[in-house]
């Protein structure tokens, strides 16, 4: 009896299942805002809870998705305020419980991939299959969010600026604000224009406070 071998498998996801995956991780799926337990001592993060509900009750109440054909015909009237949140802060403080709250909140089709996940989406669709899909959705959140190389810049700034022309919300965390994003990693300064031209897509809503990873851990033992 032959048995058949893992090598000979050759697994594959069709586009719609590829789409279809990005959601939160599971660790994520119970997190709402109301179980953001913000910080007394920081004031930020009370008013992140606040920003992220107002975005999200924005997108509920814009009335659909984007269109693939917009952008040819004609542009859906935009809601007001500007089309992407951008939650900066440091590590530990809560931005992807956020991020994934919104996501939770929001009705209709929408994505949650960190950014290495969106654009690896890319690769595998190409980028014309990627916006197409994606502009139909009401929301993209992209965790994580950083740019490495000119690459991801040219790939990334190009890509939300068709989604939210299509009418797409995009919500992203980082440790690094929109307009310093590249910055001592690659010849930013090269591509200021298009890294300008992301960021001011962007409300940005900075989440301030220390680790709460760090929360009950002795102290570190002095020098």
């Amino acid at each position: 009896m032959s048995f058949p071998r893992l090598v000979d498998r050759r697994p594959a996801l069709t586009p719609d299942e590829l789409v279809e995956a990005m959601t939160p991780p599971p660790m994520f799926d119970a997190v709402r805002f109301d179980t953001y337990i913000p910080n007394p001592e920081e004031p930020s993060q009370a008013q992140a809870v606040r920003e992220c509900a107002a975005f999200a009750a924005r997108i509920n109440g814009s009335g659909g998705g984007g269109s693939w054909l917009r952008g040819v015909f004609g542009r859906k009237k935009a809601a007001a305020g500007k089309q992407g949140l951008y939650l900066d802060g440091g590590f530990g403080v809560g931005k992807t419980h956020l991020l994934a709250s919104l996501w939770h909140a929001t009705e209709g089709r929408k994505s949650f991939g960190t950014f290495v996940e969106v654009t690896s989406l890319v690769g595998a669709l190409g980028f014309a299959e990627t916006v197409r899909r994606l502009s139909e959705h009401k929301l993209l959140a992209i965790d994580e969010f950083e740019l490495d190389d000119p690459g991801d810049t040219m790939l990334v700034t190009q890509l939300i600026a068709k989604l939210t022309d299509a009418g797409v919300h995009v919500a992203a965390t980082s440790n690094t604000l929109p307009d310093k994003l590249g910055e001592g990693r690659f010849a930013a300064a090269d591509f200021l224009r298009e890294i300008h031209a992301m960021s001011a897509r962007f409300d940005v809503v900075r989440v301030d406070g220390p680790d709460y990873r760090h929360r009950g851990l002795p102290e570190a033992p002095r020098r």
